[in-house]
């Protein structure tokens, strides 16, 4: 008895510990699926995200519109590991990378935070495509744009044969050849022999356009004092002695909110500088006082004074504070 009793128990635990051997084999299959019902699933909703922000994936010039007018913008979308990504140039400022961006239902949904951009409240901008164009919203508490988009121009293919006879766009004399964006702010006079803002004004437009060209500029800063040369009236390359608390593409030399000068020169107040400006396409380089500061680098994109939506003519900033005065204003354009 004793024998088989013992037996029975030995048959008991052989059972018992095969169950358990079943049990943990379930057990880690059925963790094993769940991980991969996971990664599956994680895997499926991050192609979806992609696949609803791919047609969105690019650069484009954005026009916004209101009863006030209209306004330029520009945004460049991209996606990295499921995440929409958003570069907005607003209504006004620098581009920033925002923090609430995505694709959803056909739709790119993107918020503009408050006091950034020109923006006076958070501004959530909605765009479908229709077509190849973009055509939505941007919406905040106190006011509504209509909002269309068309692809910015990649300018890849610009080629130089050559350059044709140089112009001077100003003759020391007056201001034929400009005009004023806001003829109720006339900053701007001719004093011996040089064009002089005295800041807080508007911006000096030059009439002729130029698509690709050298541009050869001297200016002369006061103290405290902001300007900028404005390439097609659309990427400004920085002049100042103002801002050197902010970020190096602020600085001058630099192309506002994308390049930094590099070596940066030193700031200086009231002496004579040059800019010599090549401008192929979206490829700038940029030489001050004879240093290469930017060589032959793309600017990805446009600045909040933008004049509007298309490539323009050069412009010299007169509405930021401080004085500033131009000597020699010459392009070269490209042939």
């Amino acid at each position: 008895m004793i024998h088989s009793s013992r037996r029975a128990v030995e048959q008991r635990t052989e059972l018992q510990g095969k169950t358990l051997d079943a049990r943990d084999r379930s057990n880690t299959t059925s963790i094993y699926l769940s991980a991969m019902a996971i990664w599956f699933l994680s895997s499926t909703f991050s192609a979806v995200a992609q696949d609803s922000v791919a047609p969105f994936v690019g650069r484009w010039d954005l026009t916004l519109t209101s009863p006030e007018g209209s306004r330029p913008s520009w945004i460049g979308v991209s996606s990295d590991k499921g995440q929409t990504k958003v570069i907005l140039v607003g209504v006004t400022d620098h581009a920033t990378q925002l923090k609430q961006a995505k694709g959803c239902n056909g739709e790119l949904i993107f918020v503009s935070p408050k006091d950034e951009e020109g923006f006076a409240a958070d501004t959530t901008f909605t765009l479908k495509l229709l077509g190849k164009d973009l055509n939505g919203t941007a919406t905040n508490s106190e006011k509504k744009w209509t909002v269309t988009g068309k692809r910015a121009p990649s300018l890849t293919n610009d080629r130089v044969k050559g350059w044709g006879k140089a112009v001077t766009l100003f003759d020391g004399r007056d201001l034929n050849g400009w005009t004023l964006a806001d003829p109720s702010k006339p900053s701007w006079k001719v004093e011996n022999g040089t064009l002089v803002s005295t800041g807080h004004g508007s911006e000096l437009i030059g009439i002729p356009k130029f698509k690709n060209f050298k541009l050869h500029l001297e200016f002369n800063l006061g103290h405290q004092s902001n300007s900028g040369a404005y390439l097609r009236s659309r990427y400004e390359v920085q002049i100042e002695t103002d801002s050197i608390s902010e970020p190096p593409s602020h600085h001058t030399g630099g192309v506002y909110g994308f390049l930094d000068p590099n070596p940066e020169q030193p700031r200086v107040a009231y002496q004579w500088q040059t800019f010599d400006i090549t401008f192929i396409g979206r490829i700038v380089t940029v030489v001050q006082d004879g240093i290469t500061v930017i060589d032959h680098r793309e600017i990805p994109g446009i600045i909040g004074g933008a004049l509007d939506s298309n490539e323009g003519p050069i412009y010299l900033q007169g509405s930021q504070a401080g004085r500033v005065a131009f000597h020699k204003t010459v392009v070269t354009p490209a042939l």
